[in-house]
């Protein structure tokens, strides 16, 4: 967590910039008059709350987005993605840039025979949704090929459905050629030496999946920078202790968390915790919001992210946590609404 004198002192550089920035032209646009006249009248903390009001915005958001392609998600933590399409079935990789992503291979697939989402151990079927790469694995039996990058299914959503099974990983071909079945047991399997060109790309630490059945439903600017908006705009109810404008952001019909509590306890025990009126410090950063492939055909998402929170009362601190944060979530009406979190 960025301790607050490091927080007043950057933001004093910022507007120190500004003021730098603007002292050789006639006059001050109206922002930073507005942002000037705060720090001589109230201080830079003044100056720091108004920046970050900017940041519930959705036109503030959509200015940051700009001309980038968000088709696969928005960005600012993970670099690769590989995108699945099992009704095919193929298999895609993808460089994150600045300006969206650049193609770096693409090549058809073996999947499980199943269709839809995997439900459970043993049904032979490939999930459907976002996931992280875990591992790189090697010294493997023969067929698996040379080497296997693992995924995290079941993921905090599959969780929360009850859905079972592991071991659904990215790998090879029989090392020996003869492989009969033309079905995985859920896995995505391609060519050996694709696989192996793959591994000398990414990182998959920096890695993530998406497995869709059929066309993926991509995501756009817009739709972005509604979440994104959405997301600071429910950590500033957390932050407020805005019990209600809090609860505003969870589904109260579908949610439920991966340990099965669903809204209504949730809401009880969110207010037991609110009664408490402590002083919160909560920063997100690393934000990454990718579609998130259902079979409800929700407009789902998956919102993943850094966060450090700490608590205090009476100035002493009651608990503090550092950790990534999953929510998954959808849009109604262009609000977001948390379908199940982690």
């Amino acid at each position: 967590m960025i301790p607050k004198i490091l927080r007043i002192c950057v933001c004093c550089c910022t507007l120190w910039g500004i003021l730098w920035a603007q002292s050789s032209q006639e006059s001050l646009d109206e922002t930073t008059f507005e942002l000037v006249n705060l720090y001589q009248q109230k201080g830079i903390a003044s100056v720091q709350e108004k920046l970050e009001s900017y940041l519930l915005s959705v036109p503030y958001w959509l200015r940051v987005v700009g001309e980038r392609d968000v088709s696969y998600g928005y960005f600012q933590s993970t670099r690769y993605v590989f995108v699945s399409n099992k009704s095919i079935p193929d298999l895609k990789l993808f460089k994150v840039t600045n300006r969206g992503f650049e193609l770096l291979g693409s090549s058809s697939a073996l999947v499980a025979k199943g269709k839809g989402h995997k439900k459970i151990e043993g049904d032979l079927t490939t999930p459907i949704g976002v996931y992280d790469l875990t591992a790189r694995l090697s010294n493997l039996p023969p067929y698996y090929g040379p080497l296997a990058f693992a995924t995290d299914y079941p993921n905090t959503y599959d969780r929360s459905l009850r859905r079972t099974g592991s071991g659904i990983w990215i790998h090879g071909l029989p090392l020996d050629g003869n492989r009969e079945e033309l079905n995985t047991k859920g896995c995505i399997a391609i060519d050996n030496e694709i696989l192996k060109k793959y591994d000398g790309l990414v990182d998959y630490k920096d890695s993530v999946v998406i497995i869709s059945e059929g066309e993926l439903r991509t995501m756009n600017a817009t739709q972005a920078a509604q979440i994104l908006a959405g997301l600071y705009t429910w950590k500033e109810m957390w932050k407020k202790g805005d019990l209600a404008g809090y609860l505003k952001f969870y589904d109260q019909e579908n949610f439920i968390r991966q340990d099965g509590m669903r809204y209504k306890a949730f809401a009880e025990y969110k207010s037991r915790v609110f009664a408490k009126n402590e002083d919160k410090q909560i920063d997100i950063s690393a934000i990454d919001i990718m579609p998130f492939p259902n079979e409800e055909g929700r407009e789902m998402y998956r919102v993943n992210f850094r966060q450090d929170y700490k608590a205090s009362i009476n100035g002493k601190v009651s608990f503090s946590s550092s950790h990534r944060k999953d929510l998954y979530v959808w849009l109604s009406d262009g609000k977001m609404k948390i379908l199940s979190e982690k």
